[in-house]
């Protein structure tokens, strides 16, 4: 077995160990850090994209709130997965049927994907993705919507191997459109 890998500090020194990313079913006692997640990478990817004042405003409480009520709720056809590291959430997914009534019901959807603004790049978000996909593998394709302006997702999605399939729909935060863009890879389910 290999020691685990090192991070290096700015300087050239080594980190500490880097121990592996767990991926696991969220449960309601990680609400709270991915709703932090969540707020703290809207208002990260999304700055320029939509109105200032809608991110300011968001609230990591009352998101919180928001995501225990679904999940309470929920009645299994949503699946929320946490990536964590050391026993700290690092990254939140969540997947199921697609919504819209113009594609088929052999469709998955990512619903949503964020990955702590101080963790990007650590590879948690492509964990994540391929989590979602694994566990969808009985449907035909998964697709999800991804702001059309917001270039380093699309980017992180094509290199995933999503292709944007044409679909396009507005949408709209706080009187300003925010135009999104519909991505698809096959699953062969």
């Amino acid at each position: 077995m290999s020691p685990p890998r090192r991070d290096t500090a700015p300087d050239g020194a080594p980190d500490a160990p880097v121990t592996a990313l767990t991926v696991r079913e969220m449960t309601p006692a990680d609400c709270d850090r991915v709703a932090e997640i969540r707020v703290r990478g809207w208002q990260h990817a999304y700055r320029g994209l939509m109105p200032d004042a809608y991110l300011d405003a968001l609230d990591v409480a009352a998101d919180a709130g928001r995501r225990r009520a679904r999940l309470a709720a929920g009645d299994g056809t949503v699946v929320n997965l946490v990536a964590e590291r050391d026993g700290r959430v690092l990254g939140w997914a969540a997947h199921g049927p697609y919504r819209d009534d113009d594609a088929p019901a052999r469709d998955a959807e990512l619903y949503a994907l964020y990955v702590d603004p101080a963790h990007l790049g650590g590879g948690i978000g492509r964990t994540l993705l391929a989590a979602s996909v694994q566990r969808c593998a009985g449907y035909r394709r998964m697709l999800l919507w991804v702001l059309r302006h917001n270039t380093s997702a699309r980017r992180f999605y094509e290199r995933a191997g999503f292709r944007p399939d044409g679909a396009e729909e507005p949408f709209e935060v706080d009187g300003t459109t925010v135009p999104e863009a519909r991505y698809a890879i096959a699953l062969g389910g």
